[in-house]
Formats: structure tokens, C-alpha cells, sequence
């Protein structure tokens, strides 16, 4: 007898790296529209694990603007800070599997040694201390163990992503040097944590999915589904970020820069839908969402932000 499917359980995972924009509304929108039209949950997860990044208050101004523009999550904020004791037992388990092992390379080592690029624009790690940390070297990260094979999955909206972990990206971090636990690591470790069944973010996260499918394999997690969205871009082409100084979403006129994210996500608005009250915005927008409807693209780029 075929296993039912889990409850559809989604969710939304902000940085407290700075203030919400245009492009951080439309990757909530999208989770957050697709979790509703399943009657599934939505979840707010802030992931501040990478502590010297974060920005005081910025956390509160997330959940300030989220709640300002219509949002309504279901449960608890989840935090990654309070997470660490969950991150350093997935790891161990890890070790103990013999499918992680430390590291002693520096980042000027491993430049100095690579001999490809990785898929994400940075050097696929060589393997330097696979086989044990050179003598008289401490381990200073912690890297998974990864092998060639074909890692595919279909994606709701990019169609079927392939990968080959060890030439695409090589054995990748799980624990850092100055102690921290890497992204990769945490957020497999929560969305099985909190039941999560359906991912839908940014297509900037893409490339990095298969590592996070490799870390749901090595630790018995269920799989998950996928759905990229096109990211938002500037004039320049540069996705918007707080890097590229993506201006903060206004709180002050929510309904126009709502509709603006469901154009952008090629949801098909009725004139005037913008100058509706933003309850009303949500109700159509829950019920005519049409994930078939998204470009099957990594970005489109925006003439003018909203």
C-alpha cells in the first residue's frame, strides 16, 4: 500500500541581514500563496544563524513588514540561533557515519589548489584532507563527504536541476572555521525539524538545492519538493539585495507593491486590483494563484522597482 502524502507544510526564511524588499516580498508571496492554495501551512523561519551578519533590530522589522503587508503565519516564529545544540547532533551523527570528516585548509589553500570553479561561482573544494588532516594541522571546518553520482530532481517550476556534487562543488562545509554552522546544514536540520514538505524561494537558491538534498539522504530525512521562483532584478541585471541596496519595502501603501509581486509573478491581476483594500487583494490573490502561470526562468529583470 503506496504511503499517503504528508500535510502540505511550507514556509518563509529570512535573513536578519537588513529590512525586507521588493525581492523578499516576492519569494513570500510565492510560499506563501502556494502553501494556501494546497491548505497547507506557512511558516516563518529567521535565519539567523550566521550571527556576525545579523543587524539589530532587523528581525522585528521582518515580522513588522510582513505583518503590515497581510501576512499570517501559522505557529511560532522559529530561530536558528536557538538551534546550534540540534545543528552540532546532526553533525555528529554525520561524523560517526564517516560521512564527514574535518578540514584543515585555509580559504588561500584551497584557491591556491582547486582546480575548477563550483556551480555557485565559488572553487570546488579539491579533497584535500579527505583521507585525514596533514600532520601537524588541526581540523578547522567540518566538510561533507559527497561522491559523482547524478543528483536530480524536478523542480515545480525550472523543470528537472541536475548536479554531480563532487565535480560541481566538492565536499561542501557543514561546521565553519570560526565555529559557526554553515547554511547548507541548518536549514536541512530545520525543515525536517518543522515538517516541512513543500520549498518555494528564490531561484538564487537553486544551485545549492542538491547539497541540500545529499543532507537529507545522509541523515534519513524525508524528501522534499521544489519550486524555484524567478528573482527580481535590477536595471543592471543584479538580483535584488541588500547588497545590490534594494530599497526597503514602504509599510505605508502595502496593496500597490502586493499586486506589483503578483504581476511579477505573472499572476493574471485584474486592472485596479491595486487600489482595492488589501484584504481583498489576498482573497483573490489565494484564489486564482497559478504556480503554472511563473516564468521558467532564474530572473527577470525590473525597468523600475515598485
Amino acid at each position: 500500500m503506496s504511503e499517503s502524502p504528508r500535510p502540505y507544510r511550507g514556509r518563509f526564511a529570512p535573513s536578519p541581514t537588513g529590512p525586507l524588499h521588493f525581492g523578499s516580498l516576492v519569494a513570500a508571496v510565492g510560499s506563501y500563496l502556494d502553501a494556501r492554495a494546497h491548505g497547507g501551512a506557512w511558516l516563518v523561519r529567521m535565519e539567523d544563524v550566521d550571527t556576525p551578519r545579523n543587524v539589530p533590530g532587523a528581525a522585528d522589522d521582518i515580522l513588522a513588514t510582513l505583518e503590515a503587508y497581510g501576512f499570517a503565519w501559522d505557529g511560532p516564529v522559529l530561530w536558528q540561533s536557538s538551534r546550534f545544540a540540534a545543528y552540532a547532533e546532526a553533525l555528529a551523527r554525520l561524523v560517526d557515519a564517516g560521512l564527514a570528516y574535518g578540514c584543515a585548509c585555509s580559504r588561500k589553500e584551497i584557491a591556491d589548489s582547486a582546480v575548477r570553479p563550483a556551480i555557485d561561482g565559488g572553487l570546488a573544494y579539491p579533497g584535500t584532507c579527505r583521507n585525514g588532516v596533514p600532520p601537524g594541522r588541526s581540523a578547522r571546518a567540518w566538510r561533507l563527504r559527497v561522491d559523482d553520482a547524478e543528483l536530480a530532481f524536478a523542480d515545480r517550476i525550472q523543470g528537472r536541476i541536475v548536479q554531480h556534487l563532487e565535480s560541481d562543488v566538492g565536499d561542501f562545509v557543514l561546521r565553519r572555521a570560526d565555529g559557526l554552522f554553515a547554511y547548507q546544514l541548518a536549514v536541512t536540520v530545520d525543515d525536517a525539524f518543522q515538517g516541512i514538505t513543500d520549498v518555494v524561494r528564490g531561484a538564487d537558491l537553486l544551485a545549492s538545492t542538491p547539497r541540500q538534498i545529499a543532507l537529507q539522504r545522509a541523515l534519513g530525512y524525508p524528501a522534499l519538493r521544489y519550486a524555484h521562483l524567478p528573482v527580481a532584478a535590477n536595471a543592471a541585471g543584479e538580483k535584488l539585495s541588500k547588497q545590490t541596496l534594494a530599497p526597503a519595502l514602504s509599510r505605508a501603501a502595502p496593496g500597490p507593491t502586493l499586486v506589483a509581486a503578483l504581476r511579477f509573478l505573472a499572476q493574471p491581476v485584474p486592472a485596479g486590483l491595486e487600489r482595492a483594500p488589501l484584504a481583498e487583494i489576498w482573497a483573490w490573490a489565494r484564489a486564482h494563484w497559478q504556480l503554472s502561470a511563473i516564468p521558467r526562468q532564474p530572473a527577470i529583470p525590473l525597468a523600475t522597482l515598485p
